[in-house]
């Protein structure tokens, strides 16, 4: 047998065990979401007013029909993977407006982790991001005024213990008109 044969044998044969263990292995991942249930969804109910603590451990009031375009995050200070990612779009999408000269708008990253997460502590953070702070602010508050603000976005959060929170990955828009 030539060396030629061999090698297209050997590499049927790698192909027959990927078909084997591969297949099978890819027939448990999740199919693609039903309809309804990613991506974008519009909500059509006002907004929540609500008073927290910003980065400057200044109280800050937020009224749902500021008549501004408001950007609406959760994230906490100490997350080793997605919060990082979201605020740093979130401060591209910030560099963007102010390079059009935009300025009706406001960004809030709400804390999910009101233990650690101080107005110190979320300045430190927004500070690695750059953020300005006439536009974007970085809120937390006690649990119980966090709670009313995460039930009213519908976002969910649990501590795991260990620093470690999950929480619902929410960005959402509020319209000038607080919806």
């Amino acid at each position: 047998m030539t060396l030629k044969w061999r090698n297209k044998l050997w590499l049927g044969g790698l192909l027959v065990a990927l078909g084997v263990y591969v297949i099978p292995a890819c027939a448990h991942l999740p199919g693609p979401p039903k309809k309804g249930e990613f991506g974008r969804q519009e909500v059509r109910h006002p907004a929540p007013s609500f008073t927290l603590t910003d980065q400057n451990g200044k109280l800050f009031h937020f009224k749902a029909a500021s008549g501004r375009l408001v950007l609406v995050n959760f994230i906490y200070t100490s997350c080793p993977d997605v919060c990082p990612l979201f605020t740093a779009n979130l401060a591209s999408i910030h560099r963007t407006l102010e390079g059009d000269k935009q300025s009706n708008y406001t960004i809030l990253s709400i804390s999910a982790d009101p233990a650690r997460d101080t107005p110190a502590k979320l300045r430190e953070y927004a500070d690695a991001f750059k953020a300005d702070f006439l536009r974007w602010h970085f809120l937390t508050g006690s649990p119980k005024d966090l709670v009313q603000v995460w039930k009213a976005f519908g976002v969910s959060v649990q501590d795991l213990g260990n620093g470690q929170v999950q929480h619902t990955n929410l960005t959402t828009i509020i319209d000038r008109h607080g919806f």
